[in-house]
């Protein structure tokens, strides 16, 4: 018998005896009065699985989080750069804000070298489509309404929010 269901059946009754005399009879009747099953140890791949399983929700949900904070960190730097990439959590667009984390530094830069960057990290795609990135990302740091970074803190907490949310991709792409 499962050592949890005797434990809840002895815990629930009024009164707190404690002799062997009442505990075997109370299993006693917990054995004939409830349908139980065998208690079955489990194999050691079944406990295996579980623990992976958890550990997994456990690192969904910090990098849940990490996100959550990335955002609300983003937006406190920059928020009109969520519109310029399609995919605001791809490689590109991370390096791309790892690159140039303020608009201030956008605007400083310029066009061209933006574009070349972009390009640099996203070999796939051609170069007008890098240009055509490189101008949204212009114009998007001309609207945002922090020009002028005045906290450092938050420029190294999102380049730590990049590296973590990259490093979880790439160890989610070994599985």
């Amino acid at each position: 018998m499962n050592p949890l269901i005797s434990y809840r059946a002895k815990s629930s009754s009024l009164r707190k005896v404690k002799t062997d005399i009442i505990d075997a009879h109370h299993l006693c009747e917990l054995y004939y009065k409830e349908d139980l099953e065998p208690y079955k140890q489990r194999g050691i791949q079944l406990l295996n699985l579980r623990n992976l399983t958890r550990q997994h929700e456990n690192i969904t949900g910090m990098f849940v989080q990490t996100k959550l904070q990335f955002q609300a960190v983003l937006d406190q730097v920059f928020p009109e750069y969520i519109g310029v990439f399609g995919a605001l959590y791809s490689d590109v667009s991370l390096l791309t804000l790892q690159a140039f984390p303020t608009s201030e530094e956008i605007l400083q830069v310029g066009e061209e070298t933006i574009a070349n960057k972009i390009k640099e990290l996203c070999k796939s795609r051609s170069q007008t489509w890098a240009n055509s990135q490189a101008e949204k990302l212009l114009a998007a740091a001309a609207q945002n309404p922090f020009q002028e970074n005045l906290y450092h803190s938050l420029i190294l907490s999102l380049n730590m929010y990049i590296e973590m949310i990259l490093e979880y991709k790439k160890h989610l792409s070994k599985l």
